[in-house]
Formats: C-alpha cells, structure tokens, sequence
C-alpha cells in the first residue's frame, strides 16, 4: 500500500495532509494548517501499544526482556523509515524548500516521524481497527523475520563485537543537538579507537546511540 492508495482509505483527506507536513512547509505558509508533530506524539504512542500487543499475545512463552527488544527492533527509527520508504511517504511530504534541498525526502529520522503522524491520523480518521490493519499489512508481517535475528539491542552487540576484537569499547560523542526542549533532535557518533564508524540521528541521545550502534554494526 503506497501513499495514494492511502489516501483512498481516509475519510477526511485533510487529515492525511496533516500527517505528511513537515514544520519547515508550515513556517513558509502560516495559516494553512498545522504540521504533523500533534499527530506524531499520538501515533508513537498508538504504534507503541499496538506492536506491544501483538507480540505480547504472539509470543505468550517469552519474557519481558524478550518482548521489549523484539519491539525496539520493529520500531526503531531505521525500521520505521524502511517502512515509510517502501510506502513512498518522501515523494509525498510537504516540506520547505531549505528542506527539501538538504535531502528531506529521504531523511531517516524524518519519514519515521511522519510514519507515527501518519498512523495518528488514522486512528483518528478511521479507528484502532483501520490502524491495526494498516500495521499488519505493513509492520506485523516483519515479525517472523525480526523473531529470528538477534535480539540483543544494537549498542549491546556492537560492545561485545569491538571487546571480542579489542581491550576498547565503542565511545559514544554527541556531534550535533538542535532544536527546542520538546523536540530535541541529537546527532550520535560512535568512535572505536577515536576514529568515527556510525552516526545516528534520534530524538533522545539514547534513540540516537541505538541508530550509530546499528550503522556502526553494518559498516563492521
């Protein structure tokens, strides 16, 4: 399902506009409407108890542990911009023109935030049941995949591959914060041996060291 058979399934299509602006499109039209970050903070929320449930009700045999690394690795920003990717939510987005020209459309952290806006504004088009059948066309079916890989956190995993290799352990800098109190955005480095292997982008230091872990860990 990309964005415009999407846009066949909401009822109110403003709705869906919403969820695809971008704060920089809002700040070069004030008075049109708001940007999508009310519905984000929604859709985390929806996308958080939802996947929750699922694999609470699908894996009845595993501990918390298990379950809480399983949903990280299902909603994590990569994850979820892959998602929004394969939708083609970038071609859609309205973004500002500064925005745009520095690579917005393809911006990971962006399109997984506008992932979670997309699903706020669905459940309140549509319902929980329209949302949950969105998730199991488009993130559920990543489950069986996700179950079988390691489920240890990425900063965990990156620890133990330098130490196997190395008396060091991967250093954790921030290259880069930007942004207001209640929408922080930080840059992550992670360095082995003082030289940089991943960078990650998240709204808390630790979502970003999660991303640098995981790019450090496909670069290794």
């Amino acid at each position: 399902m990309g964005i415009l058979e999407l846009t066949k399934t909401f009822k109110n299509k403003e709705l869906l506009d919403c969820a695809l602006t971008h704060k920089s499109w809002v700040n070069e039209h004030p008075g049109v409407r708001s940007s999508n970050e009310r519905l984000e903070f929604l859709g985390d929320a929806i996308l958080e108890f939802l996947v929750s449930k699922k694999i609470y009700e699908q894996f009845s045999d595993k501990e918390e542990g298990y379950l809480t690394a399983l949903r990280a690795n299902l909603v994590n920003t990569q994850n979820l911009f892959e998602v929004a990717s394969s939708l083609n939510v970038g071609e859609s987005l309205f973004l500002s023109k500064g925005e745009e020209d520095g690579g917005g459309r393809q911006n990971p952290s962006l399109l997984a935030d506008t992932f979670e806006a997309i699903i706020g504004a669905l459940y309140i088009d549509s319902g929980l049941d329209a949302v949950t059948k969105f998730l199991e066309k488009n993130l559920f079916v990543q489950i069986p995949e996700k179950a079988s890989q390691p489920l240890k956190d990425a900063k965990s995993r990156l620890q133990e591959l330098v130490q196997a290799k190395s008396d060091g352990s991967p250093k954790y800098v921030v290259a880069q914060e930007a942004g207001p109190d209640h929408d922080k955005r930080f840059v992550i480095e992670v360095l082995v041996g003082g030289k940089p292997i991943g960078r990650g982008v998240g709204k808390s230091k630790a979502e970003a060291e999660q991303e640098a872990a995981q790019k450090a860990l496909e670069s290794l």
